[in-house]
């Protein structure tokens, strides 16, 4: 038996939460909180109990097959590789994704994008439309388009909440999408249509009215695609020319050919990016350009209304 496993079969959850946090915020530069949370993290997946039982149990001893399961998986994250794809789950507003390397992961300054665009619905009586199925939705529905929407997270998220309009989910990546399918099977969420599209090439002549996206909005030589998570995630989907603007231009751009009268762009961008953003969807010719801040006071999302 190798010896790490050996002596962690000797530890108890306590001693576990208290050594491994510390070595875990050393290795990654995590703070002390973050690295407990994430050490429970991996505990209960390997235990299979909530974090109260942890709380409730911290003497217990991990059985064999527990303490290999979970020294497997912390060995993986002091590699740097992110809780999210080694637990293969990530919660985005109230909801639980599944996440793989094909997909970014969800993260909490994105949840702005859906509060945007969920103000933007009109509340829609639950008589008025049938369920959407098929090619065949949509006439007189509220169309929402998500575009590059990786694991489905925004658009899943919109869906659920607005279970009459109607969602489309875009991406160029055939396996995103394939995760985005199985989060709206393991969710039941059936009012979202995906199409395989790079930007806006497959939709056709299709019009929307809320346009949302997260693109990849980092500029291809920063020096924080080789630091954290974001090593391990696809650079498709993170870097985009040389200033970080290249795909925002081009859904800028092209947005007016596939909004309805009154309808919304909004997209997140990066933290420095939202003045350039603005004069972008201005020059597009959209109205009402506004920026709107996360809860860290940074100016993460911009959109802008076609009238």
């Amino acid at each position: 038996m190798p010896l790490s496993i050996h002596l962690q079969m000797q530890r108890t959850i306590q001693n576990i939460l208290l050594q491994d946090s510390a070595s875990l915020g050393v290795a990654l530069g995590l703070d002390s909180n973050t690295a407990r949370i994430e050490v429970q993290c991996l505990l209960q997946y390997a235990l299979k109990v909530a974090r109260s039982y942890l709380v409730a149990h911290p003497e217990r001893l991990l059985s064999k097959d527990e303490a290999a399961s979970y020294q497997s998986m912390f060995q993986r994250r002091l590699g740097g590789e992110p809780i999210a794809y080694i637990l293969g789950m990530r919660e985005f507003f109230g909801l639980s994704f599944i996440v793989t390397t094909a997909t970014l992961i969800p993260r909490p300054e994105t949840e702005l994008l859906v509060e945007l665009a969920l103000e933007r619905i009109p509340l829609l009586p639950t008589h008025s439309l049938p369920p959407p199925r098929g090619e065949g939705w949509g006439e007189g529905a509220f169309r929402i388009l998500d575009m590059g929407t990786g694991s489905g997270a925004i658009a899943l998220a919109i869906a659920y909440h607005h279970s009459n309009a109607e969602v489309w989910a875009s991406d160029a990546s055939t396996a995103a999408l394939a995760v985005a399918r199985e989060n709206a099977k393991q969710l039941a969420i059936t009012n979202v249509h995906f199409v395989k599209s790079d930007w806006y090439s497959d939709l056709g002549g299709k019009r929307f009215d809320i346009i949302v996206s997260n693109p990849p909005y980092v500029a291809a030589n920063d020096q924080h695609l080789l630091q954290g998570d974001l090593r391990f995630e696809p650079l498709s989907a993170l870097a985009s020319g040389t200033d970080g603007l290249e795909d925002i231009r081009l859904i800028v751009k092209q947005a007016s050919a596939h909004l309805n009268d009154n309808g919304w762009l909004l997209l997140e961008h990066g933290y420095d990016q939202a003045a350039q953003v603005r004069e972008l969807l201005q020059h597009a010719g959209l109205k009402a350009v506004f920026s709107a801040k996360d809860l860290s006071g940074i100016e993460r999302c911009s959109g802008g209304r076609l009238s």
